[in-house]
């Protein structure tokens, strides 16, 4: 049984419904970052201390993000099987499930995370002139971080769902929100009491919980999504089960690119000061690049991960084939564009004669890796659409793992900082060139699926329809 969302996963253009769905998707992504930076940029006000307090937590809150978004994939994917292959009270019962089981993470993280603050930030460096406010922020957050895991699930099963202008206006609403919040909370403004630095975690914290209760809604109403929570116990453990089969590896996977990154930068840093300035700077820069061709990803593999549960191997190979084109053809562009445009950008970041020379090697060097990297992360998608996520996992190892940090670690060797940017840029075109290569050659035999046998959605989820779920 599908609906209208659905059916244009499965039986719509190709071409014409994932660019559609991704030029719904631009104010979503570009949303996806507003947080941190209304946050910033109003707790700038409060001082130093609180701002350095603020970076502190980034990097915990990023791999903490990680796990939430890994299982995330782990309901998301089955369930767009299940709604390619018409099975809706299937896929309800699955969504109630993941749900249950985020619940359970979030409060275990959270509860963990609070009882440990001041020794996990003390070995992040964090000094005591700052510990007070990193208290006051992260004990805000880690309890009410489920509403950020509600809110990434609601959103990402809505587009699974295939509404993705619905989720990507509750991600433009709930950052609109966030940023109404912040001065009430963080400066006391119209009779709230101040609350500095803390106010800014509510602010998130409320914002996330109004989106998730609202997309949680729309997945019980529009979508009927929804199913009873009195799920058997053994059905419950068997759904638990698929889902952490996707979740483990796409979290694994995840936690690989900020540890990566945490590695070059440290390399980085020894070429000095002004080498870790312009290349933060270029990264940053770097992003506007992808902000399409995330807008283009974020629906695809929920894509095609319908037309694997409807069988349609056919329009997967379509979908490969649309997505690479587009994201070559996209992402070169971009790189002829950085490397004529960066002596005149880079002004913008610094006045340094010193940083705008490292940012425009970077950026005249590493451009010309976009296209790959984009293709590497698309691949990882189609193999975890298919039902083999422990093969997405090992296509991130391999960029990060065999080629970018030894790579980088040879240049470092060398001596040469610019040795560093040719190592990025090689590590990104041998990684996008064989996770091309293996994309293309399972997606072309998935009727003979040589890769083994795909992870399937139990057969209870299809044998067993909940009276409840099919009510709704």
């Amino acid at each position: 049984m599908r609906n209208r969302f659905t059916s244009s996963y499965i039986d719509g253009p190709i071409g014409s419904t994932m660019l559609r769905t991704a030029c719904s998707m631009l104010a979503g992504t570009l949303a996806i970052s507003g947080y941190n930076i209304a946050d910033t940029w109003f707790v700038s006000s409060l001082g130093t201390d609180q701002l350095a307090a603020m970076g502190f937590t980034f990097p915990v809150i990023m791999l903490i993000g990680c796990v939430y978004r890994g299982l995330c994939v782990g309901v998301m994917t089955p369930t767009a099987h299940s709604l390619g292959g018409g099975r809706r009270p299937e896929a309800a019962r699955l969504v109630t499930s993941g749900l249950m089981l985020m619940m359970l993470a979030s409060l275990a993280i959270g509860t963990a995370g609070a009882l440990t603050i001041e020794p996990t930030f003390r070995l992040c460096g964090a000094g005591s002139n700052v510990m007070t406010y990193i208290v006051q922020y992260m004990l805000i957050w880690y309890f009410g971080s489920f509403t950020g895991t509600l809110g990434m699930a609601g959103n990402d099963l809505l587009i699974a769902a295939g509404d993705s202008f619905t989720a990507s206006m509750l991600m433009l609403f709930g950052l609109g929100l966030n940023v109404l919040l912040d001065p009430l909370f963080i400066f006391g403004w119209c009779g709230f009491p101040v609350m500095g630095i803390a106010g800014a975690a509510l602010a998130t914290v409320i914002s996330q919980a109004v989106c998730g209760i609202v997309a949680l809604r729309l997945l019980y109403s529009r979508h009927r999504l929804i199913a009873s929570p009195r799920i058997p116990r053994d059905t419950l453990g068997k759904a638990w089960k698929t889902i952490i089969r996707f979740a483990v590896p796409a979290t694994l996977g995840m936690l690989l690119m900020p540890i990566g990154s945490a590695v070059i930068t440290r390399i980085v840093a020894s070429f000095g000061d002004a080498a870790v300035a312009a290349t933060a700077a270029a990264s940053r820069l770097e992003v506007v690049a992808f902000i399409f061709p995330m807008a283009l990803g974020i629906a695809l593999m929920p894509m095609v991960a319908q037309n694997y549960g409807a069988r349609r191997f056919d329009r997967i190979n379509q979908c490969r084939r649309f997505a690479m084109r587009f994201a070559g053809g996209f992402l070169l562009t971009m790189a002829v564009i950085y490397f004529f445009a960066a002596p005149y950008v880079v002004g913008w970041f610094s006045k340094d004669p010193e940083v705008q020379r490292i940012m425009i090697l970077y950026l005249r060097i590493v451009s010309f890796g976009f296209a790959a990297v984009e293709i590497h992360r698309f691949s990882g998608f189609f193999f975890t659409g298919c039902g083999r996520p422990a093969a997405a996992a090992i296509l991130n190892a391999l960029r990060v793992v065999v080629f970018l940090v030894p790579f980088s670690l040879l240049a470092l060797w060398a001596g040469s900082l610019v040795l560093v940017f040719w190592a990025r840029l090689a590590a990104d075109l041998l990684a996008g060139g064989i996770a091309c290569y293996a994309a293309r050659r399972m997606t072309r035999n998935l009727p003979e699926e040589p890769f083994g046998k795909p992870q399937e959605t139990p057969a209870e989820f299809q044998a067993e329809a909940v009276n409840g779920s099919a009510e709704l």
